[in-house]
């Protein structure tokens, strides 16, 4: 049960970086070299992708991680908050 939380948190953090990296926020911007996901913008996609499947991983050990990888999310989403609407 705390893999299929952590997949569903997944999905939701997957879907907070989109929405981040198709904004026009400047340090976005200077992160990728420009505007949407070209270049490190895919890394980074890749790198959220590989936190994702260690968290299920860990998470498979210990339910704990669970715990943890909803912590890393609230994070996440209290981040996307701050960019997409130009509080940050």
């Amino acid at each position: 049960m705390a893999v299929a939380i952590v997949f569903l948190l997944g999905i939701a953090n997957f879907a907070l970086h989109r929405a981040v990296l198709d904004s026009d926020h400047p340090a976005v911007r200077a992160f990728t070299g420009g505007r949407g996901t070209a270049g490190r913008g895919r890394v980074t996609l890749l790198l959220e992708f590989a936190v994702l499947v260690v968290a299920m991983a860990a998470t498979w050990r210990s339910g704990a991680w669970a715990f943890a990888y909803a912590l890393y999310t609230a994070c996440n989403a209290g981040s996307a908050w701050a960019i997409l609407t130009r509080r940050m």
